[in-house]
């Protein structure tokens, strides 16, 4: 089951980050991990202090969102010649202390997406949140034809059959959702999951994720590709499986 470990980076978009960027980039940097920074067209310090850091920095002049982000930080690493990535926001909520259990969890199960899941600590999200999150695992399971745990979280490892996706016409949060669906249905790849705290409590600033549009945008998205793919009772069926989670006795917690 094991596999060598594929050559791999860590990918932070980020926009008006300057509380938490340096610390969340230094905190990786100890791992001794490459590192490729996309700013989103921050009007802040953002851009000043990644920029004094060893680390691949690109800018947009302009916010283009999310999915335009991780996009063009997917063409950067398959340039930098990367089998594949491992993507952390950049407000502080996901911690490098995380990364070794997805890097294990990748090296377990090759052919897989891995998603850092906020299983642990949940009361600290918002109810408002957690029923937004709620609905989008429902229906991106759906049109993944998988159980998919915590559909919404940025901390993830793509191999390179996902990367191989990132011309999807998909932009701001929707595109982490079509790479999901399509890397399952096109693919053939599997979804594994790493328990992590749900952090919602300290600095952080407010998110950029709207849990009304975005969650609207993605729905959408997700109806037309279960359509799209048809068989919708099957596709359900095998949705409402137990997801994979890796070191399921880390759930108990």
């Amino acid at each position: 089951m094991n596999a060598p470990q594929a050559r791999w980076c860590v990918l932070i978009p980020c926009l008006n980050e300057e509380a938490a960027i340096q610390g969340v980039v230094e905190s990786v940097l100890a791992l001794g991990a490459s590192i490729i920074v996309i700013d989103d067209g921050s009007d802040d310090r953002t851009p000043e202090i990644v920029g004094a850091l060893p680390v691949t920095l690109l800018r947009h002049p302009q916010r283009c969102g999310k999915g335009e982000a991780l996009r063009n930080g997917f063409r950067e690493a398959l340039r930098q010649g990367f089998d594949a990535v491992l993507t952390m926001d950049g407000d502080g909520q996901h911690l490098a202390a995380d990364v070794p259990r997805i890097v294990e969890a990748a090296r377990c199960y090759p052919g897989h997406i891995v998603i850092g899941a906020r299983l642990l600590d949940r009361t600290q999200q918002p109810k408002g949140r957690r029923r937004a999150n709620a609905v989008a695992d429902w229906g991106i399971s759906v049109a993944c034809a998988q159980p998919v745990a915590d559909t919404q979280s940025g901390q993830r490892w793509y191999p390179r059959a996902a990367l191989d996706l990132v011309e999807l016409p998909a932009e701001n949060f929707v595109f982490e959702a079509a790479i999901l669906i399509a890397a399952s249905r096109e693919k053939g790849l599997g979804v594994v999951s790493v328990p992590i705290a749900s952090r919602y409590e300290g600095e952080f600033r407010h998110s950029h994720f709207s849990p009304v549009r975005d969650v609207s945008r993605i729905t959408i998205y997700t109806v037309g590709r279960a359509i799209h793919y048809g068989n919708f009772w099957a596709s359900y069926r095998r949705s409402r499986t137990a997801p994979l989670i890796f070191g399921d006795d880390a759930t108990s917690s």
